[in-house]
């Protein structure tokens, strides 16, 4: 089965370093799934999601002239797989992160912060005048 760019295709993973994986895509071939491209979301160790011989789906990202294949993990997943695994997760690295909740809490703690300020410059101004400033 010849590799080509787009395809997606089987592989067997040969190796895990700091950086990405290594996954044999023929008998003869291999290529490197960098780390951002291993899942979605921040991933700090591979070796949490994958160990060697594991079998995984990648997408040709591309082939550079040397003959080096660049392959990625987040690409062969279905769109329809990608979003139910982000909900099942609660959104990502943060857990449970929502636009709406974000923006009420950046509200109320810009409030609170804001009153937090109004009332340290009335102290200070109320220490000036008492010192005559």
């Amino acid at each position: 089965m010849a590799v080509e760019v787009g395809s997606i295709i089987e592989g067997k993973v040969t190796a895990i370093k700091p950086f990405g994986m290594f996954v044999a895509v023929t008998d003869t071939e291999q290529g490197l799934v960098h780390i951002s491209q291993v899942a979605n979301g921040f991933v700090k160790d591979i070796n949490e999601h994958f160990s060697v011989g594991d079998t995984v789906k990648v997408k040709v990202l591309s082939i550079d002239d040397a003959g080096k294949i660049s392959l990625s993990v987040r690409a062969a997943l279905p769109a329809s797989e990608t979003s139910s695994r982000d909900d099942r997760r609660g959104g990502g690295p943060r857990g449970g992160y929502n636009k709406r909740d974000s923006a009420s809490s950046f509200e109320d703690k810009l409030k609170k912060w804001l009153k937090h300020s109004e009332e340290n410059l009335a102290t200070i101004n109320k220490k000036q005048s008492k010192r005559g400033y």
